[in-house]
């Protein structure tokens, strides 16, 4: 895609990042609250990728790691009218190569029903006898 930018980030707007979650289908449009977290999700990731055309935010995905040994990739998300064109897989590869530079050698996700063969093509596999856990209290 002509003029898309793919790069690591420190900061991005709470309206960039809310329409990026809600066409993912991660966020409660009828949420009014100021979501205080979206205040530090960039800066407090290990890895934040944006990928830009010009100065517009279209996609993004960051890593929780403690840069040294394991890190989780986590939201990945791309504008519906972007999505298609190989800008995920960007994201991705963007994502594994940062956490390769910083010497992280177990990268996993937990990808969403119906998703891990787009990831399974980028070298992830299928963790066999594991399942994911989320704390509920």
């Amino acid at each position: 895609m002509t003029g898309l930018v793919i790069k690591t980030i420190k900061f991005a707007s709470k309206k960039d990042l809310i329409r990026l979650y809600t066409q993912a289908g991660w966020w409660d449009t009828s949420y009014d609250k100021d979501p205080e977290f979206l205040n530090h999700i960039v800066e407090d990731s290990a890895v934040f990728i944006g990928a830009f055309l010009g100065k517009k935010i279209i996609g993004m995905g960051r890593a929780l790691s403690d840069l040294a040994s394991d890190a989780y990739i986590q939201d990945v998300a791309v504008l519906k009218e972007y999505r298609g064109k190989g800008i995920g897989r960007q994201i991705i590869q963007a994502l594994i190569s940062k956490l390769k530079e910083n010497g992280v050698d177990w990268i996993g996700l937990v990808a969403q029903p119906g998703t891990s063969y787009f990831y399974e093509k980028l070298g992830f596999e299928v963790l066999k006898d594991h399942v994911p856990l989320k704390y509920k209290g």
